[in-house]
């Protein structure tokens, strides 16, 4: 257990802190050839692993390509202009919608995407806008925060809900028929909370008039046009595949592959570039710190857990979600909510309540809000944030963290 965990801990920290610009997916695969040679898991458990987090990985790849072209043609920027012009000025029913907009985007395209493609889009409108530095950062944390505790709805929302819904067998309308209320509950708790945490920092008054049309930032209308129905009816498609058994990685990649060859074609995209700026590195961060943390599965964590889960499960269904979703948050913020989410999977595997795995879901989605290395969206976010100037330390993230997000992740498990 002792040597699994401090290989563990040694990918994370090379993971947080990436030394001489080491990226993520290196620092993974570093850390489970290190597990794989010492002993920690074996080929076989590789194997495992991979068949865990293939279809889920694949998954997030097709979501961000997906992404990116919607950006390259201004779908986001046109959505961003439109929800700030909506507010008509008011400070505060921009900093709403603009959550609100977070939320959608987060269902709809991941955490990761909401993250990678919204952020730096709001940040540079808020520039345009000339807000003063706190109120960027109070709009920045609350889009941050908004992003994964909206990533509750479908499926593909993020990487913890394919992982989970694979491992257990959840079908898509099976899955969005539970976490549906979970999701609405969570996007307006985060905004009623983040509001009452931020208001001091946001002004009555925005000057919007500064801002372009919206109409004005797009590539090709007539593809803009297309993007609603072809969204529509990759939606779907996921229904349609799970009749089917089609792995959602298929619909996911398939679809943001033939989104690129359309906007190919009306010009809007360059498909080598955007195929090439995908987040790839994901793909290794993925299986290596999942076969890393198999070791910590391997040396009997799991085991206790199971222990503790069986326990909570004993004392009734309310005891139960909410015990355990504070358990996975609390793993999530320690120890990142990829490894996280098999952990608890495969200490759930055996106890017969299926409420359990929506509440791992839901503490693994929020739980890691707590701390600045508790998911891969907050990574990315505090990365992408520093190129763009704006730098929040490891000590007023947490405070944040640890404030706003017990209270939400209550309610959030109480109306599962």
């Amino acid at each position: 257990m002792i040597l699994a965990f401090v290989i563990f801990l040694a990918t994370l920290l090379l993971v947080i802190l990436q030394p001489r610009g080491l990226q993520i997916g290196t620092s993974a695969i570093l850390g489970a050839c290190i597990a794989l040679l010492l002993g920690v898991v074996s080929f076989a458990d590789v194997l495992v692993v991979t068949s865990i987090v293939w279809d889920a990985t694949l998954a997030f790849i097709g979501i961000i390509i997906l992404s990116l072209v919607l950006d390259e043609i201004g779908f986001f920027e046109w959505c961003a202009i439109k929800m700030a012009k909506f507010s008509k000025g008011n400070g505060h029913w921009m900093f709403v919608y603009s959550l609100l907009l977070g939320s959608l985007i987060s269902a709809f395209f991941a955490n990761d995407g909401a993250v990678l493609i919204l952020t730096p889009i709001l940040l540079a409108k808020m520039r345009v806008l000339k807000l003063e530095a706190k109120t960027i950062v109070a709009f920045l944390l609350a889009g941050g925060f908004i992003s994964d505790s909206a990533s509750l709805p479908f499926i593909f929302s993020n990487l913890t809900n394919i992982v989970t819904a694979n491992y257990f067998h959840i079908g898509f309308a099976q899955y969005l028929s539970v976490m549906f209320t979970p999701y609405v509950i969570s996007t307006f708790v985060s905004v009623a909370v983040l509001w009452l945490f931020l208001r001091k920092d946001i002004p009555l008054h925005v000057n919007v008039e500064l801002l372009k049309n919206p109409d004005d930032v797009l590539k090709s209308k007539p593809l803009f046009y297309l993007s609603w129905f072809f969204i529509a009816a990759l939606l779907g498609s996921y229904f349609v595949g799970e009749l089917y058994h089609v792995p959602i990685s298929f619909i996911a990649l398939g679809g943001a592959l033939a989104f690129l060859a359309v906007a190919s074609y009306f010009k809007a995209a360059k498909p080598w570039l955007t195929v090439k700026t995908a987040p790839w590195q994901v793909v290794w961060f993925s299986i290596g710190l999942y076969i890393v943390v198999y070791g910590l599965k391997n040396a009997g964590l799991t085991t206790y857990l199971t222990h503790l889960l069986n326990a909570l499960n004993a004392q009734g269904n309310t005891v139960a979600v909410v015990g355990t979703g504070f358990i996975a948050a609390v793993l999530s913020a320690l120890m990142n909510n990829l490894p996280s989410v098999m952990i608890m999977d495969i200490a759930l595997h055996d106890i017969p309540n299926s409420a359990l795995a929506y509440a791992n879901i839901i503490g693994c989605n929020l739980g890691p809000k707590m701390t600045p290395f508790g998911s891969l969206a907050t990574l990315l976010w505090l990365h992408a944030m520093a190129k763009k100037g704006v730098k929040i330390s490891f000590w007023d993230y947490s405070k944040f963290g640890l404030i706003v997000t017990p209270p939400i992740l209550l309610i959030v498990l109480l109306s599962l």
